[in-house]
């Protein structure tokens, strides 16, 4: 405890906006955040051999509450107290690796990423191993017995985004990545899963997660307990991430049918039909369609970033397109205004390199399709136009979410509540329903024997109307709807 004692800064819960590295004689110390301190008094209780709640450990918490920084914070102080010796970092993408050895090479940790051909010296005196749950499946035999020889009882087992470790009993040839982290994870002290939208379209289970039973409506069904849940209005109220002010571009959306003269006309923010709710979207998110909702909601995208660079120079915007083709001409349209653009994607062989160059300040707008969710960290970016055909709430969440990180520099010198960050997106009902929830933590529901018609509500298949009042939507196409959501702080609501 002496040592945890020096690693805190006396602060109070609200007043600290974020963790902060000082210099104390060459040695860098750390202020963790509150919740911070709790996963550290938790691992500690869990690492008791005579604990009654098992070893694995699930923390949820929004982008940019510091999960990274907090796992490793929470190995530290084990390792100084003797009750881990080494870590092994599992993560869903290559992209991520790098954010994981930088904040360890800032707590003096050595965190190397392993393969079969690593330099062995320094595997062996690592204090961590890294890798991605797809490099662990395609290497399991080796990666096992290696882990068994350095690792020893004394281990802790990171999941990074843990909800893609889903777990079918039903199905042992089913997903391989949960049952990988199983096999390697199976003789270590600790498993420790971190998620920032613990949330699957399958409903399945997944590992590192506590499950609970739960009344509900009159059944008993099982959901994912969390032991540490960390909200985004929490943080956004403590100052450690950004608000969001969302704006949907609205408008009337026609359908012209082959052969016929006449043509339907749909109301995009105000259509309950669920066919035609999704063929809006189609239309809505073409560039070229006549209703130019697209073209608008790009628009007004660029001169709100232009707006907010006037306090934030570096300030950068994000385009979440729906496919390659999409992506492109999205950006031939913002350079063609003379903006600089990243396209990225996986199928690009130089992604990694071009998310460095957006994230080092080299160009105004990152066009991407399915790049930029889950733990891209980019404190620049203040603009997310969202336009692609995929709405399920997670993939919402994790698009928009880019936009809320901190910068040390710039937590230095805003005033709590932050600036906000805004969102672009079609008036799409079920975006906007959940654009009204999107800092509230959820419980996630796991997949049970109940009928099929059913359970598609959890994934967007059942849309049954619009959350907003209908006198919401305006006839002019270019109306946009601002939601005033919960976590916006009170004056910007005027």
């Amino acid at each position: 405890m002496e040592w945890l004692e020096r690693l805190i800064f006396p602060i109070s819960p609200i007043a600290a906006p974020s963790f902060a590295l000082c210099s104390d004689a060459d040695q860098p110390r750390i202020r963790p955040r509150i919740w911070q301190q709790q996963l550290i008094q938790l691992l500690r209780r869990r690492s008791d051999p005579a604990s009654t709640k098992g070893r694995d450990v699930l923390v949820h918490a929004g982008p940019g509450a510091g999960k990274t920084l907090g796992a490793l914070l929470g190995f530290q102080a084990m390792q100084h107290e003797g009750r881990l010796s080494r870590f092994v970092v599992f993560c869903h993408r290559t992209s991520i690796l790098r954010q994981w050895r930088d904040a360890a090479a800032g707590l003096g940790l050595s965190l190397e990423e392993w393969s079969a051909c690593s330099n062995a010296g320094l595997l062996e005196q690592a204090d961590g191993w890294l890798l991605t749950y797809q490099a662990a499946a395609r290497q399991l035999p080796t990666l096992m017995a290696a882990i068994q020889k350095w690792g020893g009882p004394d281990l802790l087992a990171i999941a990074d985004e843990a909800h893609h470790l889903g777990m079918d009993p039903d199905e042992p040839d089913g997903p391989i990545w949960g049952r990988t982290f199983l096999d390697l994870s199976h003789g270590c002290r600790l498993r420790l899963g971190l998620t920032g939208t613990p949330f699957r379209a399958d409903n399945l289970a997944f590992c590192a997660a506590r499950r609970v039973r739960v009344e509900a409506q009159g059944q008993l069904v099982e959901q994912i307990s969390p032991d540490l849940c960390v909200e985004p209005r929490q943080l956004i109220a403590a100052g450690d991430v950004r608000p969001l002010e969302f704006h949907f571009q609205d408008g009337w959306v026609e359908h012209s049918r082959e052969g016929m003269p006449d043509r339907d006309v749909s109301p995009l923010s105000a259509e309950q039909r669920e066919s035609w709710r999704a063929r809006n979207l189609r239309r809505a998110i073409r560039l070229s369609d006549s209703s130019s909702i697209a073209l608008q909601l790009l628009l007004r995208a660029r001169r709100q970033l232009e707006r907010v660079r006037q306090q934030h120079p570096r300030a950068g915007g994000l385009v979440i397109a729906r496919d390659i083709d999409h992506a492109s001409a999205i950006g031939r349209l913002l350079e063609e205004e003379g903006d600089r653009v990243d396209l990225v994607h996986s199928q690009d062989p130089d992604a990694a390199q071009r998310l460095a160059q957006f994230q080092e300040g080299q160009a105004d707008w990152l066009v991407s399709i399915d790049m930029c969710a889950e733990g891209f960290d980019a404190p620049r970016l203040r603009v997310v136009a969202y336009l692609t055909t995929v709405v399920t709430r997670s993939r919402f969440v994790q698009g928009i979410t880019r936009a809320v990180r901190m910068s040390s520099e710039r937590a230095a010198i805003e005033d709590i509540p932050r600036d906000p960050s805004v969102i672009f997106a079609p008036a799409d009902p079920l975006l906007m329903s959940y654009a009204r929830s999107w800092s509230l933590s959820e419980p996630y529901r796991i997949r049970s024997d109940q009928p099929e018609d059913d359970a598609k509500e959890t994934a967007g298949g059942s849309w049954r109307g619009p959350s907003l009042p209908l006198e919401a939507v305006n006839d002019g196409a270019g109306e946009v709807i601002r939601l005033r959501t919960p976590e916006l702080p009170h004056f910007l609501q005027q």
